[in-house]
Parts: structure tokens; sequence; C-alpha cells
């Protein structure tokens, strides 16, 4: 991948990069999308990767149909499919992790507290592997994202980091490998996430300033179902991901969730302005 990246740049072909953990939606091909609309070539990486799933969560049964993403690729005309094992990846000597201290610890961080050294250590690994001018992520892992740029800032490295809108399905539930997980009943329940992170958006709108109110409101349409188990609900910047204390004209937040619903735990958020 280094060999062919370094051919490419040779050239001077400008290389976007979307990486994913295979079983490919929706969500991904918008940012294979952007990436063929923004760079003359475009990789995709398929890893599963294990430093990024705690022993509780569901690495083993994660889902995987590497034969049907190989076949979406071809037929969107990705350049390069690179597809490591995780020998490849992570061999018998590997002891460097990366971290990005403080924004790692807050929100999924609290719940996750390995999550994001595994997500950080391997987006590094693959930006070398195929060294970028673009990366794109999608706005659905919106602490993810921040998270990954908040790397790219501090360690100088030469890529730009490209965060696409959040593409939902039909019923408003945010595109997800693991959806395939829930039964309708579950997928009914999971419904509520949008319709609550609406209901914030109603309210930023109509310049509420008072973000626990709005938490408030979320938790009370959630607590409808008997099925959402709540982890939190979260109104942050935009740009730094602290809570947000008041809600101010001029800023952007996300209000951010998590929920499980049976064995499935499912994120979403939404982008709002007040007074818009």
């Amino acid at each position: 991948m280094q060999q062919v990246s370094d051919q490419l740049r040779l050239e001077a072909k400008k290389i976007g990069f979307v990486p994913t953990m295979g079983f490919l939606h929706k969500g991904h091909l918008s940012l294979i999308s952007k990436s063929k609309n923004i760079a003359d070539i475009t990789v995709v990486s398929i890893f599963v990767n294990p430093t990024q799933f705690a022993p509780n969560e569901d690495f083993n049964r994660y889902p995987r149909d590497i034969d049907s993403d190989k076949k979406i690729l071809e037929e969107l005309g990705v350049d390069y499919l690179f597809l490591p094992s995780a020998d490849d990846i992570y061999p018998f000597s590997f002891q460097t992790f990366v971290t990005v201290e403080e924004l790692s610890k807050i929100i999924e961080g609290e719940y996750r507290p390995t999550h994001f050294k595994g997500v950080t250590t391997i987006v590094n690994i693959l930006f070398n592997c195929v060294k970028p001018h673009f990366a794109i992520f999608g706005q659905k892992d919106a602490q993810q994202a921040a998270i990954i740029k908040q790397m790219v800032n501090d360690l100088k490295m030469d890529v730009v980091i490209v965060v696409e809108p959040m593409v939902r399905e039909s019923d408003g539930l945010a595109m997800s490998s693991r959806n395939v997980y829930l039964s309708e009943e579950e997928r009914n329940s999971a419904r509520l996430l949008y319709s609550s992170l609406l209901t914030a958006e109603k309210f930023v709108q109509d310049k509420e300033i008072d973000p626990e109110r709005i938490k408030r409101e979320m938790k009370v349409m959630l607590s409808e179902d008997k099925n959402i188990r709540l982890d939190y609900i979260k109104i942050v910047n935009a740009d730094t991901f602290n809570e947000a204390l008041f809600i101010e004209e001029g800023n952007v937040y996300y209000v951010l969730i998590a929920v499980r619903i049976g064995k499935t735990r499912l994120i979403d958020n939404i982008l709002v302005r007040p007074g818009r």
C-alpha cells in the first residue's frame, strides 16, 4: 500500500481515503462519493479493529461480508481496497499506541474508556500506510471525528480531515452496521432517538437557552419506551466538545445521545444552530 501511494504521489495524484470496518451501507457510500469528488484516487480500507473493542463488546459478532463489500466497491469505481489482516496491523511485537488525552476521556470515553485509544492508533497506522491527502469520516461518529482532527493537528500530520453529514434510513434511524442486530420491535423503539433529537433541534431553533430543559424533554420522550436504556444525552460545543452551560447565538452545538436497546448500543447526534 505504501509503495502504491508513493507512486501515486509521484504522479501528483491526490489520494482520498475512507477507512471502514466493512459491512458497507449508504453512509459509507456517501463518504466514498465525497472522496471521488475531491480526490483523483480513492482508497477504501476494511479492517475490523480489535483494539477499539473492550472484552465485553461485540468484536467477534460484528457484522462482516467482505464479498458483498468488494462487489459494492467495484461497482462504485473505487480505485484501491486496502484489506490488511490483524497480523499485518498488530504483529506479536506490537507495543505502541496513540492517545488524545482529554477528548478521549469524556462522553463516549466515560462509557468506553479504551475505545478511542484503539481508534486513534489504527487511524494513525492506516494514514501511514495509505498516505492520503484527504480522509473522510462521517458525522455519526462526531466525537471520533473531533478526536482524529485533534490528533492530526497535534501531530502535524499532512492530511485534511473531511467530515460528511449524517445519512439516515427512511425512518430516521442513523445508518449503522449494527442496525442489523435490532429486532423489528427494537427497530421501532430506535426511531425515538431521531424524534428526540428533532425535539432538541426545535427547542434550540426557538431560542431555548437552557440545555438542562432540553435534555429533560428528551428523557421524557425516551422514557416512554421500555426497550430504551439511556446512557447519556449531552449538548456540547461543536468545536471543543465542552458541555454547554447555555445555548448562545452564534455558536454551533452537537446534541449527542447513546442508548442501549436489547443487546445493541446505538449512538446518534444532531448539529444545531440557535435561531436557525
